[in-house]
């Protein structure tokens, strides 16, 4: 080939890398053009995301590692469906985002210290160039794989030592092979043919091991790439933060410097690529690269834990901005002070046009009311809104006034097949933990119990849940309880507020409103409903009479 040919061909290569390169940067400014006017249009929308299964693999990885004060059970969390309160008011880009989002929801604060984090979100829902601009860059680090960057590190932890001793032994072989085949041909090629098969032989028998901890460094290095970006914005609310961030990739930098050697993708078929797996596979400068990295990573974890926690923490910061507006005119800023409770025109977050009531309570309050009147949602509503307020500051209601409390629940219980406790054994077992919450040091607890011991029989539940519900008021526990034992609300009605919901019976259904009223239940639908579905009037007539005249004297004839 002469030189012509020669030069034709490494023009069209050269051609061929520009053009690559003009269509990746079209690329990135078109994905940024778009995420831009996806962010502007969803602003006030609730978020537009579905969820895969496997996409809550990771949410609880910050969460998990930073156990911490008084946090939110599982048998609470799960009883008020927090899950699908944390997917409603989750619009963040990235993993780091979602789990503190996570986390915080899990962490409702036990003082009234939200000054700054209140200064933060109002300045991400008042400043909409500083919201997008910190969203491009949480778009930029993503939510990466399936698994928290914590479940790596623990995975890392427990590896052991990656020593480079033997890759620099390897290195000096390598080096005297080639030094004596300048004194010896024929010996010098031969032996630095071994140590290139060695080497090799080696290099793979390694590289399988660690391919599955470069997603945790890739992530990683999103993260720290992201910090600089952060660094290039300036504002003063945000101070503390971005100089903890500065401070914590200052140390780490060690980690980033030359991590192309051991990140940058092989195989892609070009030449200076091929080249590169080649060197790799002779020197192990990659291998000694991740050893290197390793090493820096465990000396200095608590700096990446503190990058992740400032990423994770501002970008839920513009969460809870973005959720504001989405409910603009439906929230209010919570007041906490000791004494009772009061909530007007409160609401559940996820019910589309929910019916909102309005209680203050200095006791206790115990709920009365058929099936699907509306009373376990009600207890769901004051409970999710006490933790909304004290996680992110936030109360779906025209006023919320209540102490800073410890909130527990015992509602969606089942039996335990695996462990063989019956209904009734998880029930006493859920509200023991209750009791002895109580009795530990912090702020009061507040507990929602629905339909207390229906596990067992009708004495028996009457006689227990009425010393139980006495005792958790004795105890100092602001108790919330919905059930249908009419009897309690006369044996209680000296240590409970009595409050109600019901339905009106139709000629062929039941309607409710779903609209807290006081006192006791005194409609008796469930008897109402056997004249609608057709049951004979004098059976329906005798039941009637028979519970007035229970109301009336408490004794069953």
């Amino acid at each position: 080939m002469d030189n012509s040919g020669l030069l034709y061909m490494l023009g069209v290569l050269a051609a061929f890398v520009v053009v690559a390169y003009v269509l990746g940067l079209r690329d990135s400014a078109n994905a940024k053009k778009n995420l831009i006017l996806k962010l502007k249009k969803n602003w006030g929308d609730s978020p537009k995301r579905k969820y895969k299964e496997d996409d809550f693999d990771h949410i609880s990885g910050y969460y998990d590692n930073h156990r911490e004060g008084f946090q939110i059970d599982d048998t609470t969390w799960n009883d008020l469906n927090m899950d699908g309160v944390f997917t409603r008011m989750n619009y963040c880009l990235s993993a780091s985002g979602e789990e503190y989002l996570y986390y915080m929801l899990r962490t409702p604060k036990q003082t009234d210290d939200f000054e700054n984090e209140e200064k933060k979100i109002k300045f991400f829902s008042e400043n909409d160039d500083a919201r997008l601009k910190y969203q491009l860059i949480f778009g930029k680090i993503g939510r990466g794989n399936r698994y928290s960057i914590y479940d790596y590190l623990k995975v890392l932890n427990g590896v052991g030592n990656f020593s480079n001793t033997k890759h620099y032994l390897m290195l000096v072989l390598l080096v005297a092979a080639i030094a004596l085949s300048f004194v010896s041909f024929g010996i010098g090629i031969f032996a630095l043919l071994m140590v290139v098969v060695a080497n090799v032989i080696m290099y793979f028998s390694i590289k399988g091991k660690i391919d599955p901890y470069l997603s945790t460094y890739s992530y990683i290095l999103k993260a720290l790439a992201s910090t600089k970006l952060f660094k290039s914005t300036d504002y003063p609310e945000l101070s503390d933060d971005l100089k903890l961030l500065e401070e914590s990739y200052d140390k780490l930098k060690g980690f980033s410097n030359g991590a192309g050697i051991l990140m940058k993708p092989s195989g892609s078929g070009s030449p200076e690529d091929i080249i590169m797996d080649y060197v790799r596979m002779i020197t192990h400068i990659d291998l000694i690269k991740f050893n290197l990295m390793y090493r820096e990573l465990m000396d200095k974890k608590d700096d990446l834990d503190a990058i992740i926690t400032v990423i994770g923490r501002i970008e839920a910061y513009i969460s809870i901005a973005c959720y504001r507006e989405s409910v603009k005119g439906q929230y209010c800023i919570p007041v906490f002070e000791k004494g009772g409770m009061s909530f007007d025109n409160v609401i559940h977050p996820l019910i589309e046009n929910a019916v909102s009531n309005s209680i203050e309570t200095k006791k206790g309050v115990l709920l009365t009311g058929s099936n699907a009147s509306g009373k376990s949602t009600f207890l769901k509503t004051i409970a999710i809104n006490v933790l909304l307020a004290q996680s992110i500051h936030t109360a779906l209601s025209t006023n919320y006034k209540a102490p800073l409390l410890r909130v527990y629940s015992s509602m969606a219980l089942k039996d335990d097949i695996y462990g063989g406790d019956s209904y009734y054994i998880v029930e006493i077992k859920s509200m023991k933990r209750i009791i002895d919450a109580a009795n530990e040091d912090g702020n009061p607890v507040l507990c929602f119990v629905d339909e207390v011991l229906r596990g067992t029989n009708t004495v028996e539940r009457i006689a227990a849940s009425t010393e139980i519900l006495k005792f958790l008021t004795d105890s100092g526990v602001n108790c919330f309880a919905a059930t249908h034992d009419i009897e309690l609300t006369q044996l209680l009605k000296d240590r409970y507020d009595l409050y109600h919901f019901e339905g009106n019976v139709s000629d062929n259904d039941v309607h409710f409103d779903y609209v807290l009223k006081k006192g006791p239940a005194t409609n008796r639908n469930a008897i109402k409903l056997l004249g609608v579905l057709g049951y004979d009037r004098s059976l329906v007539d005798n039941a009637q009479n028979l519970a007035e005249k229970f109301l009336n004297t408490g004794v069953w004839e």
